[in-house]
C-alpha cells in the first residue's frame, strides 16, 4: 500500500514512479516517465513537464511568506509553478510557485526559487544557490554553488557566477522611505563572467563579455569584453579574443 497521497484531482503520467510519503496537491499536472523522490511535496496546480527527476524531500509550487514590512514581496495571485522538461531538480530545493523552469535545466540540493522567477532552457543552477523573486536566468547559464541573486535581477544568456558571487538591490541598505524608489537589482549581459566571491552593487550592469575577477567590488557600470578587478573594480585589461563567448563554436 502506498504511503503518499495524492489527490483525486492530480494527473499522473505514464511510467511515472513515485517515492514513499509523497503529497501531490489538487490540479496538479505531472508528465509521462518521471521520477519523484521520497517526502516530496507538490502544491496545488504545479505543473512538471516529461522525464523530470524531483529528488528526496523536495518542496515545488510554495506559496510565497510575505513578513508585514517587507520591501519587495508583494501580495499577488500567482499562477502555477512549471517545470519543462527533462529537468533535474535536487534534495531540499524549493521552487515557489509562479516560477517558470525552461527545458534540461539542473536545480541542485537545497537551492531555493523564488516567485516570479524565469530559468531559460539548459542552465545549471548550484547547490545551496538563492535566486529571489522578479529575476530572469537566461538559456546556457551556470549558477555555481552559494550564489546569491537579488530581486529584480536580469541575467541574460551564457552567463557563468562562480561560486559564493553576491548581488545586491538596495543602495540605502535597509534606511530611509527614498529606499522604496530605487530598488533595483543587477543586470549582467549575455557571455559575462563574475569570478569567485566577488561583489556586485544594486543597479549596477556588468556588459556582454565582462570578466569580474575573484573577490572584485563591482561600483560601476563595465564595458564590455574588459576585465575588471579590486575593490572597487577598475578596468585591468581586453578579455582575450580567444575566451570571447562568440569564438567558443557553443549553439545559440
Amino acid at each position: 500500500m502506498s504511503t503518499s497521497i495524492i489527490d483525486a484531482g492530480a494527473r499522473i503520467g505514464a511510467g511515472t514512479k513515485i517515492g514513499e510519503f509523497c503529497i501531490i496537491d489538487k490540479d496538479v499536472v505531472v508528465g509521462a516517465g518521471c521520477r519523484i523522490g521520497h517526502h516530496v511535496i507538490i502544491h496545488p496546480g504545479t505543473i512538471i513537464g516529461d522525464n523530470v527527476r524531483i529528488d528526496d524531500n523536495t518542496v515545488l509550487g510554495k506559496e510565497p511568506m510575505r513578513a508585514a514590512n517587507s520591501a519587495v514581496t508583494k501580495e499577488q495571485q500567482l499562477p502555477a509553478a512549471k517545470i519543462g522538461n527533462n529537468c533535474i531538480i535536487g534534495t531540499q530545493a524549493v521552487i515557489y510557485r509562479g516560477a517558470v523552469v525552461g527545458t534540461k535545466v539542473l536545480i541542485a540540493d537545497l537551492s531555493t526559487v523564488r516567485e516570479n522567477v524565469t530559468i531559460g532552457d539548459f542552465t545549471i543552477v548550484g547547490r545551496g544557490v538563492a535566486i529571489e523573486n522578479f529575476c530572469t536566468i537566461g538559456r546556457y547559464c551556470k549558477l555555481e554553488t552559494n550564489v546569491y541573486i537579488t530581486a529584480y535581477s536580469e541575467i541574460g544568456d551564457r552567463v557563468f557566477v562562480a561560486p559564493c558571487v553576491a548581488t545586491s538591490n538596495d543602495n540605502f541598505v535597509g534606511r530611509t522611505e527614498e529606499r522604496f524608489k530605487h530598488f533595483k537589482g543587477v543586470t549582467v549581459k549575455r557571455g559575462a563572467r563574475i569570478g569567485v566571491h566577488a561583489t556586485i552593487l544594486p543597479g549596477k550592469t556588468i556588459a556582454a563579455d565582462t570578466l569580474v575577477a575573484a573577490g572584485a567590488l563591482v561600483t560601476r557600470d563595465t564595458k564590455a569584453k574588459k576585465i575588471v578587478a579590486g575593490v572597487p573594480a577598475k578596468e585591468f585589461r581586453d578579455v582575450p579574443t580567444d575566451q570571447l563567448l562568440d569564438n567558443q563554436g557553443w549553439p545559440e
